[in-house]
């Protein structure tokens, strides 16, 4: 090689070098302008998505969630409800949002884990799309009968269902799909009891039982308990892995006869993939510190739910195991959405 083929050969890798050179430049400014980001977090108010419209489950636990987080990281955090589609409008625009910190989602086990099993085209995945910030909290399903129904025992209401078949005993959700749908779906292949679906549009399907339309439903501790005592309806079980303190004289359904069955609605919070791992913490062990707290415990133990925290990797791995269980589940039931 000629000193001046030489030459031309440097002379043309030279802006390459030059580019690579203010790419690392580029990235490495990014990086630092990220640790600096992280580590002033928050110096503006959060958005706290809720992928449900006011009043529901996951609002009150959002909103009980951010009274004490939005104070322990000295910012407003703000809730912002987009239901839609179960719940797939809002996770959907979380998922779509710059990973900064400042556009949190409540996640919960149906917009999570069900709807990746049970629909096809879904425009989100809830591992690659998001980091799992901590787990809140969760709450369990009551099994509650409409009082003409003659038992008194989840035993009892197995019994009866294999001795009349699919004559006439029925169950109420609030849609195809939906986690109380699937929780009664696996309680059936469990037990061999005949229940007919019959869904409703949300509360629709609490107002049912209490009516008689139907004879069974699973739904929230606290908006069924009233029922309860009233004597409108009757609790036989609940979903719960543990006895609730709410009521510790309900047996559990696995307890009752059906091993390793549990159902609960649980809620966490995530940020979309690539936010700031120090920030992710940050968040974190404030959630986790709030639950501790004993007024926010018996809040929201009062309110039907159980605080739990947690780490992000230990979220994870509740997501993870809750894509496999509900899986399971919808195979085997064969469920499907409209």
């Amino acid at each position: 090689m000629t000193h001046a083929r030489g030459c031309r050969e440097f002379l043309i890798k030279l802006p390459r070098m030059s580019l690579n050179l203010e790419l690392v430049l580029i990235a490495l400014s990014a990086a630092l302008i990220n640790v600096a980001s992280a580590a002033d977090y928050p110096t503006k108010p959060v958005r706290l998505v809720v992928p449900q419209p006011p009043g529901g489950g996951s609002d009150l636990i959002a909103r009980m969630l951010v009274q004490g987080l939005g104070a322990r990281l000295g910012r407003e955090i703000v809730v912002d409800n987009r239901g839609g589609a179960g719940g797939i409008v809002g996770t959907e625009l979380v998922a779509k949002s710059p990973a900064d910190g400042y556009t949190l989602l409540l996640g919960y086990t149906g917009s999570l884990t069900i709807n990746p099993n049970i629909y096809k085209h879904l425009p989100y995945r809830p591992l690659e799309d998001f980091d799992p910030i901590s787990l809140a909290a969760a709450s369990p399903f009551l099994m509650v009968v409409h009082p003409s129904l003659r038992v008194a025992t989840l035993a009892e209401l197995v019994a009866l269902a294999k001795k009349i078949g699919s004559a006439s005993l029925n169950y109420s959700s609030p849609g195809n799909g939906s986690l109380h749908q699937l929780a009664m779906e696996w309680f059936k292949c469990s037990t061999g009891a005949m229940l007919i679906h019959v869904p409703y549009k949300g509360s629709q399907s609490i107002n049912a039982v209490i009516a008689g339309e139907v004879s069974v439903t699973f739904a929230s501790v606290v908006g069924m308990l009233p029922h309860v005592k009233s004597g409108r309806v009757k609790a036989i079980a609940i979903t719960s892995r543990e006895r609730f303190r709410l009521v510790p004289e309900l047996p559990t359904v696995a307890e009752s006869g059906v091993p390793g069955f549990e159902a609960t609605n649980w809620f966490g919070i995530l940020a979309p993939h690539g936010t700031s791992r120090a920030i992710v913490t940050t968040i974190g062990s404030n959630v986790a510190g709030q639950m501790k707290s004993a007024d926010v415990k018996d809040r929201f133990l009062n309110d039907g739910a159980e605080p739990i925290g947690g780490t992000a990797d230990e979220f994870t791995a509740l997501i993870k195991a809750e894509l496999a269980r509900w899986a399971s589940v919808i195979r085997m039931s064969g469920a499907k959405v409209d």
